[in-house]
């Protein structure tokens, strides 16, 4: 009995340490350097092979006019910049995440490959939001699938950085530490494309009449969410500076009042 306990804790010990083991950071910034470059690529070829009009459809339908001819793929063009920005403001979390640690580990090697796993989906969100946008009866479907595809490849994302927290001082820069100066912002950063996209999904289901409408606003309006967050965080910690600052030089000033009070006492 005491030697299969031991082999058991033995297996446990070695699984754990195996988890924790360093791994190359420059090796998985490559591979999702790759991964997210072909995720883009397959995006791009999407768009340029199934939604160029036909000269011959645009003399006799539109009588020669090239723009009226593309206004019918408005909403394939739509679903196309709004799946390439979510490509492009992912890497760029993925890249501020991996600015900061110092050094990656197995299991983070592991979240970030389940993180590009759905990221390599975004081309299949795509596909599905801009084939049934004209309000087809799987609209809301394909909807809800885009959002959980979007949330697991940003939720894999956060889960790296509370990874690297747990060993922080071993895998992270001091300034995304615990109380860092970057800690507040790459905190909410991480958490923002989690939190909208659940958002999003469960609002298809509350309102389902304007579902695509909502899902596009939420690609387009994330960008613009990531500067507010940039200085929404900076007004809130200098307020809480200026706070601690003044908190300080109350209890600084009741100090000097008390060592007065002491002094007089002993003179008297």
């Amino acid at each position: 009995g005491q030697r299969d306990e031991e082999e058991a804790h033995h297996s446990l010990e070695t699984f754990t340490f195996y988890l924790s083991e360093p791994l190359s950071k420059e090796r998985v910034e490559a591979f999702s350097d790759g991964v997210y470059a072909i995720v883009a690529t397959l995006l791009i070829l999407d768009i340029c092979e199934d939604n160029v009009p036909d000269p011959r459809e645009v003399e006799q339908k539109f009588h020669g006019s090239l723009l009226e001819a593309l206004s019918e793929y408005g909403p394939n063009y739509l679903a196309y910049f709004g799946s390439f920005v979510t490509i492009g403001l992912l890497w760029f979390v993925h890249h501020s995440l991996f600015l900061y640690v110092t050094k990656a580990t197995r299991l983070m090697g592991l979240l970030n490959i389940l993180s590009l796993a759905f990221i390599g989906g975004l081309p299949l969100a795509y596909q599905l939001t801009s084939e049934f946008a004209e309000r087809s009866h799987n609209e809301i479907e394909a909807i809800q699938v885009s959002c959980v595809i979007t949330f697991f490849a940003s939720i894999f994302q956060f889960a790296i950085w509370t990874t690297a927290l747990l060993h922080e001082r071993e895998t992270l820069h001091p300034f995304a530490r615990y109380g860092g100066k970057e800690h507040a912002f790459m905190f909410a950063k991480l958490a923002l494309y989690p939190c909208v996209s659940l958002g999003a999904f469960f609002l298809t289901c509350l309102l389902s009449e304007f579902s695509t409408t909502i899902f596009h606003l939420m690609q387009i309006v994330i960008p613009f969410a990531f500067l507010a967050l940039r200085i929404f965080v900076r007004i809130s910690l200098t307020v809480i500076k200026s706070m601690m600052s003044l908190s300080r030089r109350k209890v600084v000033l009741l100090e000097e009042e008390e060592a007065c009070l002491s002094r007089t006492e002993t003179l008297s």
